[in-house]
């Protein structure tokens, strides 16, 4: 048995061999269960030290898989302990459920890293990035699983951190050779690779820890500042703020990683303000207002890289990302097309009106909208959501739906023309309505028009060109169309509904996909999604929702917020309520808005 881990200052951490392999979960992660049966009924917990579960285990070398349910329990591993809260019932299934708790003073996390919501957040989210590279490092058999987090730093169930406690979830492949237990291999993992993946992540105190109590500090620094920027951003009355020297550009389509030798971000003269931030000081950067902001430029000039900070800039970012003082308003949203999704009962009738068939626009429904259709449904949703600002890229939108010019206009007449343009509503949504856009735009130069600002990206360099825009405006006068949002906010209320199949059934896929019964949910235009685990939380959140909290009467957003206060006040251990199993280790916080973005995709969704 290898020697156990003592985190205290006078004796030191032992330390551990270290392996080059990359453990962990694929993004692929795919979370869901039905009902339960009489195999996953647990038994009596037992409880013991480290010793007694290591000898528990090679006495089960041998025995049939099932045998490995005795050793469910609590085990006391000296300074700290570890909980067998699910075994899988054979070696084909999804791993084993396990938690490690120890106590923040034994491992050496500083007060100044525990005092706050904020703080132990953000010291939950750098131990899960801690355990995951030592579970790379340390464990090269591949035996533990743990989430794999991205450059957001988010709530997420794999650790909980409190003032007095902290608490790590992962999930154990048991081994065996078909369904015969290898209870030496299992001992080992319990004896070797849990402890020295714990001994690397958990020691803040040994003289080997003095960088990772560094790194520590300025995970939690660097998230607080995020936090006050978008409190400042919020309290000046801002929608936005870039700080000068951001790095904005990415790898690649697919990579969220910094692009090296990018050009630093350079706030405009007129755009630029200072905040000043509890750790970084004082940060000047753009500060965007509230109103339409049109961001113009030659194409691969950084106008979708600019914009992509933006919709990302809801939440922070781990340090050296670059972006991490970019921040948008929590709740900015950003919509696009999405040919063939779902649309239930959405008064589309401000976008789309008079249709041949004469269908009612005023509560729309389609089981495969169209391009332009799908937008406006978005729009209209985010706003009834209280979205206060939406992004659009017109690479991502459907050209109809943004723009009609005057040839087209005069040669097709308003009546018999059923869409009626963002670009003649969008003042009206940012000055009536009081919510904002950003819009990037290469192809036309009618939103010139109504732009309260415009910026162009000139090889990366942000300009604010406002007033050259209006001097164009003059030289080159158009008819303007613009019509009121006149939206009769008609209340959308769900009706409680199960998914029709015999056996329940609630799974994620990736970023995009959420299965509900024999319900597919398509959530790839729903862009702000970053954690596989967001999608896995919204799954389960949608269950509840449509099962648990609709009534036919409560309107979607009070929905949402009844749901919001269940996930602030418990945590994301409150989606068990709804099928998610005890100690979830693998989901993330979403947004609320998010969550109603997939209900309003959901096929199955019906209205009273």
């Amino acid at each position: 048995m290898s020697p156990r881990p003592d985190f205290t200052r006078s004796t030191g951490f032992p330390s551990s061999d270290h392996h080059d392999h990359r453990g962990g979960r694929d993004d692929g992660y795919q979370g869901g269960r039905g009902h339960r049966s009489d195999r996953d009924r647990e038994p009596t917990r037992r409880s013991g030290s480290d010793a007694d579960l290591l000898e528990d285990i090679r006495h089960l070398d041998g025995r049939t898989y099932g045998a490995f349910k005795s050793v469910i329990g609590d085990w006391d591993y000296g300074d700290f302990s570890l909980g067998i809260d699910r075994v899988q019932p054979d070696p084909y299934a999804p791993p084993s459920s396990v938690h490690v708790s120890a106590r923040p003073d034994t491992m050496g996390i500083p007060r100044d890293c525990l005092s706050t919501a904020e703080q132990r957040l953000a010291t939950a989210d750098f131990l899960i990035r801690s355990f995951f590279a030592a579970v790379r490092d340390v464990a090269p058999d591949g035996n533990l699983q743990v989430a794999r987090p991205g450059q957001e730093i988010l709530e997420r169930s794999a650790c909980t951190v409190a003032t007095d406690h902290v608490e790590l979830r992962f999930q154990v492949h048991l081994p065996a050779r078909g369904r015969t237990i290898l209870g030496t291999t299992a001992s080992r993992i319990f004896d070797r690779d849990v402890p020295d993946t714990i001994m690397e992540t958990f020691d803040f105190v040994s003289e080997e820890a003095a960088g990772h109590l560094e790194a520590l500090r300025t995970h939690v620094h660097t998230f607080e500042d995020h936090c006050a920027l978008q409190r400042a951003v919020t309290e000046n009355g801002w929608i936005a703020f870039v700080a000068d020297g951001a790095i904005l550009a990415r790898r690649s389509g697919v990579s969220q990683l910094s692009l090296p030798d990018s050009i630093p971000f350079s706030s405009p003269d007129s755009l630029r303000h200072e905040v000043d931030l509890p750790h970084a000081g004082v940060v000047t950067g753009m500060a965007l207002e509230p109103g339409v902001t049109v961001i113009v430029g030659g194409g691969y000039h950084g106008k979708s890289t600019l914009l992509g900070a933006l919709q990302r800039g809801i939440d922070a970012h781990v340090p050296g990302d670059g972006r991490e003082l970019v921040a948008t308003v929590p709740d900015a949203v950003k919509v696009r097309a999405a040919d063939g999704r779902a649309v239930t009962g959405v008064d589309v009738s401000l976008f789309i009106a008079h249709l041949p068939q004469e269908a009612d626009t005023t509560r729309f429904s389609t089981e495969n909208a169209s391009g332009s259709t799908s937008q406006a449904a978005a729009i209209v949703e985010a706003v009834e959501l209280g979205a206060p600002v939406l992004l659009l890229d017109e690479d991502t939108s459907a050209t109809n739906l943004l723009i009609r010019d005057a040839r087209m206009r005069s040669l097709v007449r308003a009546d018999k023309e059923p869409i009626t343009p963002l670009v003649d509503r969008i003042a009206s949504l940012a000055h009536d309505r009081g919510v904002s856009t950003v819009l990037v735009m290469g192809g036309s130069g009618d939103y010139l028009d109504v732009a309260d600002r415009v910026l162009m990206l000139d090889t990366y360099r942000c300009l604010d060109v406002t007033e050259r825009a209006r001097e164009v405006v003059a030289e080159q006068p158009r008819t303007r169309t613009d019509l009121p949002w006149q939206a009769d906010n008609r209340e959308r209320t769900p009706v409680r509904a199960r998914g029709g199949a015999e056996r329940s059934k609630t799974k994620s896929v990736g970023l995009d996909t959420v299965i509900l019964d024999k319900q597919t949910v398509d959530l790839s235009d729903v862009e702000q999604i970053v954690d596989p685990g967001q999608t896995e939380a919204i799954a389960w959140a949608l269950r509840g929702l449509l099962e648990e909290l609709a009534d036919a009467h409560t309107p979607l957003p009070d929905l949402l917020d009844r749901l919001e206060r269940s996930l602030n006040s418990e945590g994301l251990d409150a989606l068990t309520k709804f099928g998610a199993r005890p100690r979830p280790a693998f989901l993330v916080r979403p947004r609320r808005l998010d969550i109603g973005a997939a209900l309003n995709r959901y096929r199955g969704l019906t209205l009273g």
